[in-house]
């Protein structure tokens, strides 16, 4: 493409490539709306949006020769809404609905349809030509309704990005942001493309001797056998996303996060510890026979790189550390306080940088032999986590009113390699909300609805305990 510029892919986001043609990674923004959007109005708004983050109009590149990605970036935006009216969106529902016997509203629906369209795979399951990396579709929902949806590769669209992502696009819709407000860091971001994660870990951050490196890929792989799992219910059939919610009201999330604040611990150490308590508990153990599960804990690493980036530098930055432990019988603080400080103590030993070209490389490993994997799951871990919950703050709140969105959901598909449950959780107007993403049918939705309602009431009573 005349004027465009390429830059090779870096190592992490080399294995998002492979993770997304596989089924995993594929980053799902979707608003439900209650007022008509000018359609013109967004077009435009999402054009300026990639005119400001090159990554987002970039276009994915496979060299089969040579087996490497590039990013190939046009200088101007050229995104299209593709526009689906009452009637198409209805059969798409209605397709969705198909089999299944349990209520959810058409919002969820169309989300759990978005997290399996994969618009970087052809019908034979390769990669197709220079794939957009940002799509856009408008759904009409109802008379009064709609949903906007927006879906990206993970490679250019972290959680992190994802928030900036929607809170510039309401402010561009809502006619929050004016030409003369943009700062010149966004003047000068229009034409770059910002270098990999690798590229920007700070000098003497990733030193690790060669024979170290061995015994860690080594111990990851053989670790990785004893690991136990959620039972799998079907392990043969295709695979898609689908997606249980998990509420907290106002009184039991302020109990749960002062109950974190008082023992020195972050949220995501409770939802891991949620997780694995409810999980064994499913199989009914006795109390002395343990179980060993792993958790992922991403975290974004932009405060920490070389230069120092922003919310506003789109692309993926966050880094995992992998954790694992012997589970049986304990409490959800016990637990929560152990998950927590084994992230913490790997974090101060700089494990995301030192550790993350080996999980990057076991990852692609598991993708290519899916027999590695127990019943050839592809499962990684029990459950992801992110370090820090995303909470919404009074301005968003203002915006959100003004172009009349009634909810939204951000979130990733699994069902390609990954973790049995994946936790995308926010607090919003004080309440916590977890989206909850599993590979479906190896796990169904009863069993994990069931799953989070074990895991609410574990959540909710440990909230009710005070610290002694």
């Amino acid at each position: 493409m005349p004027d465009s510029t390429a830059r090779l892919v870096g190592g992490t986001e080399y294995s998002w490539c492979k993770s997304v043609l596989s089924g995993t990674g594929i980053t799902v923004l979707g608003l439900l709306l209650s007022k008509s959007l000018d359609v013109s109005l967004l077009q435009t708004a999402l054009h300026n949006i990639q005119n400001s983050h090159p990554i987002l109009r970039s276009r994915l590149r496979l060299d089969a020769s040579a087996n490497t990605f590039h990013f190939i970036t046009p200088p101007n935006p050229h995104i299209r809404i593709t526009q689906l009216d009452l009637q198409y969106t209805s059969r798409i529902i209605g397709s969705e609905s198909s089999g299944d016997p349990i209520p959810i509203s058409p919002f969820h629906r169309i989300l759990e349809y978005e997290l399996n369209q994969n618009s970087w795979r052809d019908h034979s399951g390769s990669m197709s030509v220079d794939t957009d990396l940002f799509h856009a579709t408008l759904y009409r929902v109802s008379d009064h309704q709609w949903a906007l949806f927006l879906r990206l590769h993970t490679s250019a669209c972290d959680r992190t990005s994802a928030v900036a992502l929607l809170k510039e696009l309401l402010e561009r819709v809502g006619g929050g942001v004016k030409e003369g407000k943009r700062t010149e860091m966004e003047l000068e971001r229009k034409g770059k493309l910002r270098l990999a994660i690798e590229d920007l870990i700070p000098e003497g951050k990733t030193n690790k001797p060669f024979w170290a490196r061995g015994l860690d890929v080594v111990g990851y792989s053989l670790n990785s056998f004893r690991f136990s799992n959620l039972v799998f219910v079907d392990a043969d059939s295709p695979r898609g996303s689908k997606v249980a919610k998990l509420h907290l009201d106002k009184d039991e999330t302020e109990r749960l996060i002062v109950g974190c604040k008082s023992r020195g611990i972050k949220l995501c150490g409770a939802l891991a510890a949620a997780v694995m308590i409810a999980s064994w508990a499913s199989k009914h153990r006795p109390e002395y026979e343990k179980e060993k599960y792993a958790v992922i804990t991403l975290t974004d690493c932009r405060s920490i790189l070389d230069p120092i980036l922003t919310s506003n530098d789109l692309g993926f930055y966050h880094s995992a550390i992998l954790n694992t432990h012997d589970v049986g019988g304990e409490t959800l603080w016990e637990l929560a306080r152990r998950s927590y400080k084994a992230f913490e103590n790997a974090k101060n030993c700089n494990k995301h940088f030192t550790d993350m070209s080996d999980l990057n490389y076991l990852m692609c490993k598991a993708i290519d032999n899916p027999a590695l994997t127990p019943s050839s799951s592809l499962r990684t871990a029990l459950v992801s986590v992110f370090e820090d919950a995303v909470i919404e703050d009074s301005e968003s709140e203002e915006m959100r009113q003004e172009v009349g969105l009634e909810d939204y959901e951000g979130c990733s598909s699994v069902h390609g390699v990954g973790p049995s449950i994946a936790i995308f959780d926010t607090i919003r107007n004080g309440m916590l909300n977890c989206t909850c993403v599993y590979p479906s049918p190896l796990h169904s939705r009863e069993q994990v609805l069931t799953l989070a309602d074990v895991m609410k009431k574990i959540l909710v009573d440990a909230g009710n305990i005070e610290d002694k």
